[in-house]
């Protein structure tokens, strides 16, 4: 039922209004009246009305004041204004207040129906949509914290995709900042000298009571929250800015302290955390195994990873950034970043030495050995005990930066080679496999669990592959054979269509004569004519 509150000093035109929207309108609508603006602003409170008629011209507090103050509680509420005058008189003033319509006085019965008609029509749009919003929020709200446990389970299994920072979780949960760091929370029933004791009952109990730790959570750190595994729950804060000076830090510690309180009180349980260190979101990870190795080794219930040596620390202008770049470009194939990232720890190394000295030699060789190491570990090449006796006569023979950088950079180049050539000889030989079992097998029931099977690997994984190495799917590849196997058929044979069906891995007639239209443009029949 739509609220009505009709406000002018005239108590004919009060009991005018009513009469004819009771009349007209029946229990569609409810209405109150006021005889000034003051009364009207405190009806607007108690009866909240989503329609007032309001007289401009009133001792007082008038119309517009009464209006702007009414708008002031009640964004929704629609004006109608009641006016002796001339509207344009005032309506620059009551555009600020948001007027619906105007009325002049003496108000026409069949004009006022009408405003009244669209005005309901207006405030019914409104509150379907507000009841619409509340829904969708609804529903958002039991969908974040699957989309956060998402980002938190992408970070940890290292599955973030190329970019390396779970951007499209980010994107969905609306994260704007580029840093973040990581609190890992572990419960038990007791802290004994610095350990937790019956961490699977702990668990349990925890899981138990996720759903208000969560929100206890929430509410003291603005960050994003996983489900709990086993007797541990990983939680991301995001940050603005990576600097994180030591007042930060201390800030930090007695927050959460504050908080393994709460949570203590409200769980019955006992609590140890873990802080990592301010990172980017691709090295969300780092921060994650700082937080795992201070909330074991710390003896405290909270410990910072600035407190521990859990990490190795780098001087101050070090460039570990580039460094992870580096391997990071290495690791997954990627010849032209590694290139890029190579030439500029070269020059990085230059601007530091006075010449091409003997630290700027080691460094060179110990980061040749990690990237092939790190081709070595991924079966890019054989490992053999004297492949790199040369190594040290060759760095040794060089005498100038300009040569060191450009042995270093192929070096390094070569091993995101490698990687990329030993990655695509691995899925191009599972996609070869399939098929060489597809042009074999595919006159009869060939479904991708079947391929998948026979390969020894998933069907969602060869789906993947395949669509990768052949670029298009492989449902469409499997119908593309069988449909140049009933071309050939049709023209070249005097099967019947029933035949090059069956032998087309088709048992329906009638859906294979769909496929082949789809396909070709003609069915079987027409195929055949034309021919």
């Amino acid at each position: 039922m739509t609220k009505i509150l009709i406000c002018d000093d005239e108590g004919i035109v009060r009991e005018s209004l009513q009469f004819i929207i009771q009349k007209n309108f029946k229990d569609e609508f409810v209405t109150e009246v006021a005889k000034n603006g003051r009364i009207a602003i405190e009806l607007a409170e108690s009866f909240r009305p989503d329609i007032i008629m309001m007289d401009i011209q009133m001792p007082g507090i008038n119309g517009i004041e009464a209006m702007a103050e009414i708008r002031l509680e009640n964004k929704n509420v629609l004006f109608i204004v009641l006016t002796a005058y001339d509207k344009f008189e005032y309506s620059q003033a009551s555009i600020d207040v948001g007027v619906f319509s105007y009325l002049t006085k003496p108000i026409n019965k069949d004009v006022l129906c009408e405003v009244l008609r669209k005005a309901a029509q207006k405030v019914k749009t409104k509150k379907q949509k507000v009841k619409s919003d509340l829904l969708i929020k609804e529903k958002m709200e039991a969908v974040i914290p699957l989309v956060e446990s998402g980002l938190v389970y992408s970070i940890l299994l290292d599955n973030t995709n190329d970019s390396g920072d779970g951007i499209g979780y980010r994107e969905l949960l609306d994260i704007k900042e580029d840093y973040g760091y990581v609190l890992l929370l572990t419960a038990g029933d007791e802290l004994r000298k610095g350990k937790l004791t019956n961490l699977v009952g702990a668990g349990i109990a925890l899981g138990n009571q996720f759903q208000k730790v969560r929100e206890t959570l929430k509410e003291a750190l603005p960050g994003i929250v996983g489900e709990v595994m086993s007797n541990k729950i990983v939680m991301i804060i995001p940050c603005l800015e990576e600097r994180e000076d030591y007042q930060t830090r201390i800030q930090k510690i007695e927050g959460v302290r504050a908080l393994l309180r709460k949570l203590e009180q409200q769980t019955n349980l006992k609590f140890k955390a873990g802080i990592g260190s301010v990172v980017p979101w691709s090295q969300m990870l780092e921060s994650y195994r700082e937080a795992s190795s201070t909330v074991s080794g710390g003896i405290g219930k909270v410990t910072h990873a600035k407190d521990m040596p859990v990490s190795c620390v780098y001087e101050e202008d070090y460039p570990i950034d580039l460094e992870k770049k580096l391997f990071d470009g290495i690791e997954r194939g990627n010849a032209e970043e590694t290139k890029k990232y190579s030439e500029e720890f070269i020059y990085w190394m230059q601007s530091r030495s006075t010449g091409l000295d003997n630290s700027v030699r080691l460094k060179v060789i110990e980061f040749i050995l990690w990237a092939e190491r790190l081709v070595y570990m991924q079966g890019g090449i054989v490992y053999r005990f004297n492949a790199r006796e040369d190594y040290m006569d060759t760095l040794l023979g060089l005498v100038s930066f300009e040569e060191v950088e450009v042995w270093f950079v192929r070096k390094m180049t070569e091993a995101a080679e490698h990687i990329a050539m030993s990655r695509q000889e691995r899925t191009g030989n599972v996609v070869e496999r399939a098929k060489t079992y597809i042009n074999d097998h595919f006159t009869g029931d060939l479904s991708l669990e079947t391929l998948a099977g026979e390969i020894g690997i998933s069907p969602y994984y060869l789906s993947k592959l395949f669509k990768e190495i052949e670029k298009v799917n492989y449902i469409d590849y499997v119908t593309g054979l069988r449909m140049d196997y009933a071309k050939a058929a049709l023209s070249g044979s005097e099967k019947s269509i029933k035949e090059i069906c069956a032998e087309s891995g088709y048992s329906d007639p009638n859906y294979f004569s769909r496929i082949f239209k789809r396909w070709t443009g003609k069915t079987p029949t027409e195929y055949r004519e034309g021919i």
